[in-house]
């Protein structure tokens, strides 16, 4: 057992809380200037309009399960049906106009779905070739949209983390640009924007006050950006970030203070299937998230199972985190961020 475990809370079977402070190597704070508030609020006008202003809203039924007030942060309504492409439109754009990558050198990506469609939509947009790699137990339902979105997909490795070391190969081979998820600062930063409309909700009167957010942690963009946000705009909210226990390497990372690689992913909610963490994610959190959970199988089944019923949206295992997170968390108190981060379910997975 890692020495910054040995504290830990005791807490019911399948969940796992890690606070911060329990780290024995501290990872290095990073001071990106794409992450510092002035830079994001200015990020937001530099996205495709289609990936602003998503819905958020105090769910009624979800507060009514939570005993809190449970503001739901949407963003399955767009071209991707994910929040990804709020990052990858920023990474793109800005790779683009700096000349990194262009007509005549692609993009490569590794991904499990969502991270992938966002690098291809805004890849054709700028005019730029896109290679995604996918294991070769990939979602179709993803697949098939990042085809659409005029990428070449290659299916390689047994898991993410082996597609994306393919992707690697790849990218020096051809001489292509590696977009890594979770690694380029711009990526967090438009993930920062959704937190950014939250807090304006609550400015205006819109939304109340949260003081908890919970996140789904897979390679850790979206938290990183999360956390950069609330940290400036709402320095008392708690930040969670929510993995699946089958998935672990992050918070393991977290808790030992150097990057832990488990031997495999065992989650069915393939967006937050991290086997072999980023380390500049990791240095990325420090400073901005407060705990980790782990959640258990049957916890996120349920909670997807239940976020579907109550709104009428089809919810992929990942974007269910958020809300198994509420639920699993006994200090829960006060308004809850909770962020519906995806909707592309693979068809064998529908009910």
């Amino acid at each position: 057992m890692a020495e910054g475990t040995q504290d830990r809370e005791a807490v019911p079977s399948g969940v796992s809380f890690s606070p911060a402070q329990a780290l024995t190597v501290p990872f290095r704070a990073r001071h990106d200037p794409q992450l510092e508030p002035d830079a994001i609020r200015a990020a937001v006008q530099h996205i495709h309009p289609a990936f602003r202003n998503s819905p958020q809203f105090v769910h009624e039924g979800l507060s009514d399960l939570a005993g809190i007030d449970v503001v739901l942060k949407v963003e399955t309504v767009n071209p991707i049906r994910a929040f990804k492409g709020r990052g990858t439109w920023l990474a793109i754009a800005g790779l683009a106009g700096e000349g990194t990558i262009g007509s005549g050198r692609a993009v490569v990506a590794a991904s499990t779905g969502n991270f992938g469609q966002g690098v291809a939509f805004a890849a054709r947009a700028h005019g730029v070739p896109a290679v995604i790699f996918a294991d070769e137990h990939a979602n179709p339902t993803k697949l098939n949209r990042m085809r659409r979105f005029g990428a070449t997909v290659i299916q390689q490795g047994r898991d993410f983390d082996a597609a994306r070391e393919a992707s690697e190969a790849y990218a020096s081979a051809q001489g292509a640009f590696l977009l890594l998820d979770g690694a380029d600062p711009r990526v967090a930063a438009g993930a920062a924007t959704l937190a950014l409309e939250v807090t304006d909700g609550i400015a205006a009167g819109d939304l109340p006050a949260i003081t908890t957010a919970y996140v789904p942690l897979g390679n850790g963009a979206l938290i990183v950006g999360v956390g950069a946000w609330l940290r400036h705009a709402a320095p008392g909210c708690r930040i969670v970030g929510v993995a699946a226990a089958g998935a672990a390497s992050m918070v393991q990372s977290w808790e030992a203070g150097e990057v832990v690689e488990t031997t495999e992913a065992a989650t069915y909610a393939e967006g937050i299937a991290c086997r072999v963490p980023i380390p500049e994610a990791l240095d990325m959190m420090v400073g901005r998230v407060d705990e980790l959970i782990l959640v258990s199988e049957d916890q996120l089944r349920a909670a997807q199972a239940q976020l579907t019923a109550a709104t009428g949206i089809t919810v992929e295992g990942a974007a269910a985190a958020s809300w198994a997170g509420v639920l699993a968390d006994r200090r829960r108190d006060g308004p809850a961020l909770v962020i519906l981060t995806g909707s592309n379910v693979a068809p064998a997975a529908r009910t």
